[in-house]
């Protein structure tokens, strides 16, 4: 089974997670409109694309504002390795997000 951004991260902040009534639910956990992009449960394989994620204790802005972050995240580059040439670019999940 491939690990969802919130497995990889424990940070708690998926619907019922420990975290999620201090911190709020992540978007990432909740964007449907991309389940399954990388093999993950709504955005849990695509939180790089995804406004308002959690990253080192502070939510993050846009992908323009967080990409340069992202990839150099670990979570990410584990999603690159284990998709290789299915890996979905960032600017096809902002498209299907719209």
């Amino acid at each position: 089974m491939k690990l969802n951004c919130w497995q990889f991260k424990k940070c708690g902040r998926e619907p019922g997670g420990v975290k999620a009534a201090e911190l709020g639910i992540c978007p990432a956990s909740t964007e449907s409109s991309i389940n399954g992009i990388n093999s993950g449960k709504n955005g849990g394989r695509a939180c790089w694309a995804i406004a308002g994620t959690l990253c080192g204790g502070q939510v993050q802005g846009s992908f323009a504002q967080k990409t340069v972050n992202c990839i150099k995240c670990e979570f990410y580059k584990l999603v690159v390795r284990e998709e290789g040439p299915n890996h979905e670019s960032a600017r096809n999940i902002l498209a299907m997000m719209k």
